[in-house]
């Protein structure tokens, strides 16, 4: 299991219930960013509304401040809003990763659609606090009670240093890795190889367009060269939501297995799970006592 380093990555937590709450958390917090040294200007990532509010009372400083609608900025899955975070600080971030991001997911959208999307996105939270550990960044992430509903925000604070309730981040993730999935469907098929070949005509078969094929090809061919050997895979599923379901002989044991961002563009075939991430809506691992299976769903 991955152990928690000692982290530069500061990690706070706003609920509200109210706009007037909402500005009284977000100023002081911007105002911070804006008078840390040598620190580029803060980032205000959140509902056009809210970006609304904050340009009204902010007035002339405004102009000090990044605003992003948060549509603009998670645009996909959780795994996604890893590789927008860590390219936003690449290239945007002072020294070490200095910046100040207030966040707002979409909540009342993908982020908050069904209780397995909510469990990805606390994954999320938790997991940053170890992907970031090293960067100097400090974010805020506001949760608005009045989408996310008061259970979704209090299983969030586990996720969250400071709160009084945080839990490590791989307990969290043991936590949702505790959920068995679900048994393959009766109209499953057990593929032979070359796997991306098979995958590919199947996929088409089953109502997926030829380019999405070749992508989900991709992605599979992707997390078989990371996993190691491979002893079986089944498909099932129909367009959009193909699924493609990969045994191994070895377990994956890292929770961070998939969402570590890569050093350069040309990935290395130990990072083919983030490939994967990057390209399928869902990646799940479930590790036991002959290896892992690894579940790889498109659309």
């Amino acid at each position: 299991m991955t152990a928690e380093p000692t982290t530069h990555f500061d990690h706070r937590m706003a609920v509200f219930g109210a706009d007037d709450e909402f500005v009284a958390a977000a100023l002081p917090f911007l105002a911070e960013g804006l008078g840390a040294p040598g620190e580029p200007p803060p980032v205000a990532i959140a509902a056009p509304g809210k970006l609304g509010l904050l340009r009204d009372t902010l007035g002339a400083d405004a102009k000090d401040v990044a605003f992003i609608e948060h549509t603009d900025w998670y645009t996909g899955s959780a795994a996604n809003a890893v590789a927008q975070s860590a390219g936003y600080l690449a290239g945007n971030a002072g020294p070490g990763g200095r910046l100040h991001l207030l966040m707002e997911p979409v909540w009342d959208g993908r982020a908050g659609r069904s209780a397995r999307e909510t469990g990805e996105w606390l994954r999320y939270e938790a997991l940053a606090n170890l992907l970031f550990a090293p960067m100097a960044t400090t974010a805020l992430c506001v949760y608005d009670t009045r989408i996310t509903g008061e259970a979704l925000a209090a299983a969030a604070r586990r996720a969250h240093p400071g709160t009084g309730v945080y839990e490590q981040p791989v307990r969290i993730a043991a936590e949702l890795d505790a959920v068995p999935l679900s048994a393959p469907p009766s109209d499953s098929e057990l593929l032979g190889e070359p796997w991306a070949d098979a995958v590919r005509s199947r996929a088409v078969a089953r109502g997926l367009s030829r380019v999405d094929a070749e992508l989900f090809a991709e992605s599979v061919t992707a997390a078989t060269a990371a996993l190691g050997p491979v002893t079986g895979v089944t498909l099932w599923g129909e367009a959009p939501a193909c699924v493609c379901e990969l045994r191994t002989a070895r377990r994956v044991d890292d929770p961070l297995a998939g969402f570590v961002p890569p050093p350069a563009t040309e990935l290395e075939p130990e990072q083919g799970l983030w490939f994967a991430r990057q390209v399928c809506a869902y990646v799940d691992i479930r590790d036991d006592a002959h290896g892992a299976t690894v579940r790889l769903q498109y659309g």
